[in-house]
């Protein structure tokens, strides 16, 4: 058997779900720290400072975040196709998983001594250092996540792709909301607020930590190198010019990869940048508590569960990409009820339902047919580029809501900003052709519901 051939080979159900472990265990960042509390958190030790000042330049201290943030996934846009291509020639792809996975853990971790009064340090040299901290491991999540959906080729044969990927997704929103309910518990019961925030960052960082190297660890099994390293090649250098050959021959050998990469890239940026701002507009706008924060995105959680699930089984029936153009429409309308209807804070639980049940479905299925239309042996290099609008970690939506904020004073008018994602991104997702796409890519589309 060749490597290629073995390296394509299903694996068992231990490790599809060691695999899906993973998702249980890194989203408990996601979710506590991306979602739920660095934002408002750093926000308020830069209300305390009177906003944050960084070389000459005051920023905002909602805006704050949201360029933290987007400064992390511009590092990814360097970063993360070149990893992706060296894991391709080389056996690395699991150590690298586990090394960005610990990085941004340990970082995730040293939240816990942010605070307002650090001793050498000035709130506002605080903030900047948990902004440093939150990059760090922003930056660790995406690469490492690379490489975690690079394993989903390995593990699944095609026709199960959209249903694994699906309940590992599922799987995320278990283990991010069951570290939530504990750090509402925590929150809600201590009388140190701000120690109790602080232990759930640190927890965030624990959880991931732990999870990881008792499962994933454990069970995903190193595959041999898709591709030979060339003679006189370093693994660097050949991942250099292999970004560069991908980026020629992408438009003219795969364009209608290129072309869902593209919708990809824009409606997730919408959704990312609900993920980040969500719990800052209804902190901002409505004035919600922390503990009505954590609730709503508890919520959110559970919901999601079975929302990812009933999008998987969607999937079976009309295939991954009607099933994206379904969620993206609610996606839209939930935007536009952001703007125009959402005032009390009991509207704010009713759009989360709504979120929730579009949230990982749209998720799920957009790696599951991404996994389809990518060439073989290049699965982690393409995976690099589509991970630098992944989950947490968008770019353009991010800094379109900052600079919609610094303009305007108001997280409202700055939703405005997200819905024009969603209907670029739906626009130019309707016409690409999945089956042209697969067949071009080198993989069958037999079985896969299209």
């Amino acid at each position: 058997m060749s490597a290629h051939a073995h390296a394509h080979a299903p694996g068992d159900r231990r490790e599809i779900r060691g695999w899906m472990m993973y998702d249980w265990a890194n989203s408990a960042f996601s979710t506590t720290v991306v979602t739920t509390l660095l934002g408002p958190y750093l926000a308020s030790i830069a209300r305390s400072a009177g906003g944050v000042n960084f070389l000459g330049f005051t920023f905002e201290p909602d805006a704050f975040f949201p360029t933290c943030v987007s400064i992390s996934v511009i590092l990814q846009v360097l970063l993360l196709p070149l990893l992706g291509a060296i894991a391709d020639y080389s056996t690395l792809k699991k150590r690298l998983l586990l090394s960005f996975a610990t990085a941004g853990g340990v970082a995730t971790v040293l939240l816990f001594f942010i605070q307002a009064e650090m001793g050498l340090l000035s709130a506002n040299g605080a903030v900047l250092l948990g902004g440093l901290l939150f990059i760090i491991a922003n930056l660790s999540f995406g690469a490492a996540i690379v490489f975690y959906n690079g394993f989903l080729p390995d593990i699944a044969a095609p026709a199960d792709r959209d249903v694994v990927s699906s309940r590992g997704w599922a799987m995320g929103y278990l283990g991010g909301g069951l570290l939530l309910a504990i750090n509402l518990a925590m929150i809600t019961l201590m009388e140190n607020t701000g120690l109790a925030v602080r232990l759930s960052l640190a927890s965030a960082g624990l959880w991931w930590l732990g999870f990881t190297y008792l499962f994933p660890a454990r069970t995903l099994r190193q595959r041999p190198a898709l591709k030979k390293l060339p003679a006189g090649e370093t693994f660097l250098s050949q991942g250099v010019k292999q970004i560069i050959k991908t980026l020629g021959e992408i438009r003219t050998k795969y364009p209608e990869t290129l072309r869902y990469l593209i919708a990809y890239l824009l409606y997730n940026d919408g959704i990312q940048t609900v993920i980040v701002v969500a719990t800052l507009f209804a902190a901002t706008e409505l004035k919600a508590p922390e503990e009505s924060l954590i609730l709503l995105v508890l919520l959110i959680q559970f919901v999601a569960f079975g929302g990812a699930l009933f999008f998987g089984w969607l999937a079976t029936r009309l295939g991954a990409k009607r099933s994206i153009v379904i969620s993206l429409v609610i996606w839209s309308l939930i935007a536009i009820a952001a703007y125009a209807l959402l005032y009390e804070i009991w509207q704010l639980y009713v759009l989360g339902v709504a979120v929730a049940i579009v949230l990982g479905g749209s998720q799920a299925l957009s790696r599951s047919l991404y996994s389809q239309v990518i060439p073989r042996a290049n699965e982690s290099e393409y995976f690099g580029f589509y991970e630098i609008s992944e989950r947490g970690t968008s770019w353009i939506g991010p800094i379109f809501f900052a600079a919609a904020v610094q303009i305007t004073g108001s997280t409202r008018v700055a939703i405005l900003s997200v819905i024009l994602f969603f209907v670029v991104g739906l626009i130019l997702l309707i016409p690409v052709n999945v089956r042209k796409a697969m067949v071009d890519s080198g993989n069958d589309p037999a079985g896969v519901v299209l």
